[in-house]
């Protein structure tokens, strides 16, 4: 069959050539394979998000940095770089377990339902470049996502870089994986299973299941939950150029020859037999083409992959007090609690 993608339509922030011309490289990608993939970008907007724009565009534009960026390379730009983050205060509701498997061992924080049975655990991973933030940090947000769809959220402490460089993050979140496919029914009455992730965190989410498929233990993975993710860490594809100077790459990864390992950059895996996806991305993040690459090899790979893009809304919008990221927060857990119905 052809492959048509429609970059001639309306794109939700009024496009840019470079969106036009990565379309055109995701279309001859995908022609060999035999897909027919018709892609506008105004027809991935949710319905509800266009009446939110006017919101962002009132408040007021972050000003340039003319401040360098902290070299993370050195103990002291690091510092600086965990200092920027906003202080989130632990939930007394979230208990620390270790999960074990394979010889390994991994904190994780333990958010059970408040008077709910447990219809499955939410496994997630938080974000922060790989070298930044905290399962702690996810406690506020794990606590609402427990209690609205009565799941089990277990938010895995994996080892940061560059003081534990690639392959200790996904070895962690691994362990925690398989701690949850043998232990979930005993420890939770549950063994359905779904992981989320966002930034960082959704690239180890699809590191994790690429590792649990090919173990042949994916089938109690019931989805997956991916906001904003980096997918091709080599730089080698037209998204991952667009970030492919970013620091963080190097505190993870830099000591890696070839970083088109899909271990490291998921786009470049073997993406059959991965459980269905919900994409989360805004339309001014530099990843957009990057979350739309892995889209269409999802899909090219016969899996189910609802993606959604939020206008005018940049990296990591779903961690900001706005009716945009109020309303995808929404659309996610709408998401999760038809996935349980229907599974």
């Amino acid at each position: 069959e052809d492959a048509l993608v429609d970059d001639e339509a309306a794109r939700p922030d009024g496009g840019s050539a470079r969106t036009a011309g990565f379309l055109r490289w995701l279309h001859s990608s995908l022609q060999p394979l035999g897909c027919l993939l018709r892609l506008r970008l105004a027809d991935l907007v949710p319905h509800d998000a266009a009446g939110h724009v006017e919101e962002l565009r009132s408040l007021p534009a972050a000003a340039p940095s003319s401040l360098p960026q902290p070299d993370l390379s050195t103990p002291e730009g690091l510092r600086i770089a965990r200092g920027l983050l906003s202080t989130r205060p632990p939930d007394p509701r979230a208990v620390v377990h270790t999960a074990r498997a394979g010889g390994r061992q991994v904190p994780v924080r333990v958010i059970t339902p408040k008077g709910k049975r447990a219809r499955a655990v939410y496994l997630q991973i938080h974000g922060g470049g790989f070298y930044m933030d905290s399962a702690a940090r996810s406690d506020s947000r794990n606590v609402l996502v427990a209690d609205a769809l009565g799941v089990v959220a277990v938010s895995v402490e994996y080892r940061l870089a560059p003081e534990h460089p690639w392959p200790a993050a996904p070895d962690d979140c691994e362990t925690a994986a398989l701690w949850l496919l043998d232990e979930a029914e005993s420890l939770f009455g549950t063994g359905r299973l779904i992981i989320a992730g966002a930034s960082a965190g959704a690239t180890l989410a699809v590191a994790t299941l690429l590792r649990i498929r090919d173990r042949g233990q994916i089938r109690p993975f019931l989805g997956a939950v991916l906001q904003f993710g980096a997918y091709d860490l080599s730089g080698q594809s037209p998204g991952g150029r667009l970030y492919a100077d970013e620091g963080f790459i190097q505190a993870y990864a830099g000591h890696v020859a070839d970083r088109t390992n899909p271990d490291i950059s998921p786009l470049y895996g073997n993406l059959h037999g991965l459980p269905p996806a919900l994409m989360v991305v805004g339309s001014t993040d530099i990843l957009l083409e990057d979350n739309l690459g892995i889209a269409g090899r999802l899909v090219a790979a016969g899996s189910d992959v609802e993606l959604r893009v939020y206008p005018e809304s940049p990296h990591a919008f779903t961690s900001f007090p706005t009716q945009m990221a109020s309303s995808a927060l929404s659309g996610i857990e709408s998401w999760m609690a038809r996935l349980l119905d229907g599974s």
